[in-house]
């Protein structure tokens, strides 16, 4: 679905990422871990053309969609969700996801998408009338994500999705991510929660210095380094 080939991105041309090569194959999850300032949350970017791209190419589903446009992204099926969530405040729940369906000019699309989101997500029906500032943070998390969703992405890319969030709270949202991806959903999920998340995936990435340092099935979770250095601790 996705393959990226010596990817080299930054920005304002400073180079953060050095030569990332990546891929995602259709209805899989990839966990991208490292330490802060690996560069995992520009690679997001990069596919999502929300930085610079100095060399390399980015294929999805066999085209090159390497500095496209983000609006033409949404388009082709791959929707974003930022690390901070980035909702709107005062808006609605229910506004918050008509704003996610700007692109879709078939009604009865956005309203069967509208009662998917709402069967995932319980309490954003309930709650559709309030404020988002209103939310919890772990429902502005679920927002953030329904948001994305109400695209009818074929890729979902998600960073830090549990930053921030109660233990209780954090399950949930993984939970969540399972869901949405046994649907046929492909997702990259970038998160500082290590185990978590390559537990989840069903490949992870490890990025130092933005280079990919090690990658690999479940396997990964018993690699010495990955336990000393990631999983110390937890």
């Amino acid at each position: 679905m996705l393959n990226i080939q010596n990817l080299k991105s930054g920005y304002n041309g400073m180079e953060i990422l050095h030569g990332v090569d990546l891929e995602v194959k259709p209805a899989e999850i990839v966990a991208l871990i490292g330490p802060n300032g690996a560069g995992k949350s520009t690679l997001l970017k990069s596919i999502f053309n929300l930085c610079e791209i100095y060399n390399g190419t980015i294929e999805y589903k066999n085209k090159d969609i390497t500095n496209l446009p983000t609006y033409y992204l949404i388009y082709e099926g791959i929707s974003y969700v930022p690390q901070g969530r980035q909702i709107f405040p005062t808006l609605t729940v229910r506004e918050n996801l008509e704003m996610g369906a700007f692109i879709m000019k078939d009604h009865k699309l956005f309203k069967r998408n509208l009662e998917d989101v709402f069967e995932k997500f319980p309490v954003l029906k309930q709650k559709q009338n309030d404020r988002a500032f209103t939310l919890s943070g772990g429902q502005q998390q679920m927002l953030a994500i329904a948001r994305a969703l109400i695209q009818d992405p074929e890729l979902l890319l998600l960073d830090e999705p549990s930053l921030g969030l109660a233990p209780k709270v954090m399950k949930e949202i993984f939970e969540k991510i399972k869901e949405i991806n046994k649907q046929g959903i492909s997702i990259i999920i970038v998160e500082q929660n290590v185990k978590k998340a390559a537990e989840i995936a069903h490949r992870t990435y490890i990025l130092e210095g933005g280079k990919i340092v090690l990658k690999g099935g479940k396997e990964v979770l018993s690699d010495e380094k990955l336990k000393n250095v990631y999983l110390a601790g937890r």
